[in-house]
């Protein structure tokens, strides 16, 4: 057995030489897969508490448990709780766009180990959002569907792939304001299979989280096929106006 696993170890350290780990920020050589490097790691913005106990925008000072930021507060969301592992900046930025066109698949794990830790206790069911099929034939893949599946291989959370479904390709939403976003997303998510939600603490998972007009829709239509509850956990979110 021992001479038998020598060529392994060996073969083992060969590609690690060849094909060492990289940053997924800037691509440095380091440690281990999906580490950053100092620099990359020194500008993430991790979010956490203390921030809005509805859409987790983070809040300059500890307001104590379970307050919500004024906008929440006048106009409360479709949905039950979001949260983000960063803000978006550059880094955050270069990762997502890498694993959305650049097909760096493995940088889904990468999002997912660090989008863990928020995951709720409760949740039942991680439910991807979805694409246009014209966009995944065009991609090959989904994003929000492969960081899913990494999040459901840490936590045993089941994900469901099919239950929800785009029915309509909509404009990019870059540039838009909030009303014109949520005009463009209206309708275009439909249930397939309302019974696999009903009862169910879903989570619905992106990559990135901006003005929200995707994560309402689809939430709207979760929340009407029966789900008991639906938190919004994404690798990155907008902080500041567009929020």
């Amino acid at each position: 057995m021992l001479l038998a696993r020598a060529p392994v170890a060996a073969l083992t350290r060969l590609v690690a030489l060849a094909l060492p780990p990289r940053c997924p920020g800037c691509g440095e050589v380091v440690e281990a897969d999906h580490r950053f490097c100092a620099g990359c790691w020194s500008a993430l913005r991790f979010l956490g508490d203390p921030a809005c106990a509805t859409c987790g925008a983070p809040f300059a000072i500890d307001r104590g448990p379970d307050l919500r930021c004024a906008p929440c507060l006048v106009r409360p969301p479709a949905h039950d709780g979001l949260r983000a592992a960063v803000a978006y900046g550059p880094v955050a930025r270069d990762v997502a766009l890498k694993l959305k066109y650049g097909g760096r698949l493995a940088l889904a794990t990468t999002m997912a180990r660090l989008m863990h830790r928020h995951l709720t206790n409760d949740a039942t069911l991680l439910v991807p959002v979805p694409l246009h099929r014209r966009r995944l034939w065009t991609r090959g893949y989904n994003q929000a569907l492969l960081i899913a599946a990494g999040l459901s291989r840490l936590s045993g959370v089941p994900v469901a792939r099919d239950v929800l479904r785009r029915t309509r390709a909509t404009p990019p939403l870059k540039g838009m304001n909030g009303r014109k976003r949520a005009q463009a997303v209206r309708g275009a998510f439909v249930m397939v299979d309302p019974a696999s939600v009903a009862g169910q603490s879903v989570v619905l998972i992106d990559d990135v989280h901006t003005s929200g007009a995707t994560a309402a829709a689809c939430s709207k239509v979760l929340r009407a096929a029966g789900a008991s509850r639906v938190t919004i956990l994404c690798w990155a979110r907008v902080v500041g106006a567009d929020d």
